[in-house]
Order: C-alpha cells, then sequence, then structure tokens
C-alpha cells in the first residue's frame, strides 16, 4: 500500500505573491509528480462562488458557497489524491475562508474566525504544512492595483483584518505553519518556498 500524500497549502492576501510562485512551481520539474489545485476551484460550484464575490451576495450565503465547493474539492481530488500517495499544493484552501470570511462576518458573530472554523470540524482535511505569504496590505494593494468594489483605504483596512486573521492562525497552529516574507522579489520566495517544500516532503 503507498504511503499517504500530503497535502500543502500556499495562502496569504490579494497581492502576497503566492499565486505567481504557484505557477512558477508548476514548471519545476522537482514538483512534476505534485498535483496542483486552488480554491475557488473551477467547477460549477467554484463558478458560483466566483460570481457571489463579484456580487452584492449576502456575505453568510457566500461562505456557504466557499464551504460546498470546499467540501466537493475534498471529495473529488484532495482525499483521493492524498489516499493514492500523490502530494497536492493548493493555491488557497480552508485557511482563506476563515481569514477572509472571518472579516466579512465580523459584525454577525462574536468570533466570526472560529465560527466559520467549527463549521469546518470534523470534515476537512486540514494541512499537512500551510506556508503562509506575509505582507503589508498597504505594499499588496500598492501590487495589484485597486481591484474589486472597495475604495484603496477600504481594501487597506479589510486586508490589515485579514492579515491579522492568518497570523492569528500561525500562531494557533505553529507545527503546520511556516511564514516567509513576501514583501521580498519573486525570485527569492519562490525559492524560499522550493526549499521549504522539499524539505518538508
Amino acid at each position: 500500500m503507498s504511503a499517504k500524500g500530503k497535502l500543502i497549502t500556499l495562502e496569504g492576501i490579494d497581492g502576497s505573491g503566492k499565486s505567481t510562485v504557484v505557477r512558477r512551481l508548476t514548471a519545476n520539474p522537482e514538483f512534476s509528480d505534485f498535483i496542483f489545485t486552488r480554491e475557488p476551484t473551477g467547477s460549477w460550484i467554484g463558478e458560483a462562488v466566483d460570481r457571489a464575490i463579484h456580487s452584492d451576495t449576502d456575505h453568510l450565503a457566500e461562505l456557504l458557497l466557499f464551504t460546498a465547493d470546499h467540501a466537493e474539492h475534498i471529495s473529488k481530488l484532495i482525499r483521493p489524491s492524498l489516499e493514492s500517495g500523490r502530494n497536492v499544493i493548493s493555491d488557497r484552501y480552508s485557511a482563506s475562508r476563515y481569514a477572509y470570511q472571518g472579516m466579512t462576518l465580523a459584525d454577525r458573530f462574536d468570533d466570526p474566525l472560529k465560527w466559520v472554523q467549527e463549521i469546518h470540524r470534523g470534515w476537512t482535511i486540514n494541512p499537512d504544512l500551510t506556508i503562509l505569504f506575509d505582507i503589508d496590505p498597504e505594499i499588496a494593494v500598492a501590487r495589484c492595483g485597486n481591484r474589486g468594489d472597495k475604495t484603496k483605504f477600504e481594501k487597506i483596512g479589510f486586508l490589515k483584518g485579514v492579515r491579522e486573521n492568518y497570523l492569528r492562525l500561525a500562531e494557533e497552529s505553529p507545527e503546520s505553519f511556516v511564514i516567509i516574507d513576501a514583501e521580498k522579489s519573486m525570485d527569492y520566495n519562490e525559492k524560499k518556498v522550493v526549499d521549504i517544500i522539499s524539505s518538508f516532503i
């Protein structure tokens, strides 16, 4: 029976550079046997998530769409891949939901991050390793421009809260989180991620 594969996730606020690093990893022969994926997925549920993000959908409804996409992702790709011994790298995963929806639902729950985590308890697959691309939100917003319908200052304020949530998650699970300085060059961060994953595997 083959050994169980490892689930590695890359996380960070918009503009942290993680998606660019993931794209570079897909072209790296060292990771040719890895399965690369992302959340939201490219499924019809993932497409519904994307539509919700770019509309005025209620934030709780948005969370439940994200969660449905996550459940389908685990059922159809993550669990079968890991059980067959394949290593998986996901660009965003459950920590994104905890961090982002922990902000969008801040006006509804006393501890929204914990509330969102509880929804996942008992059925999600926790990553073996999460690499967090940490960056100052002002730098991140300058990198990616003012995407979305928020003003620059609203965006920075929102991402500051998301960043704080990410750092809280890392503090709560130090055994599975590695934080890197995403303000460094893309080449540096790519090499850092390759080294971290290679050492872990």
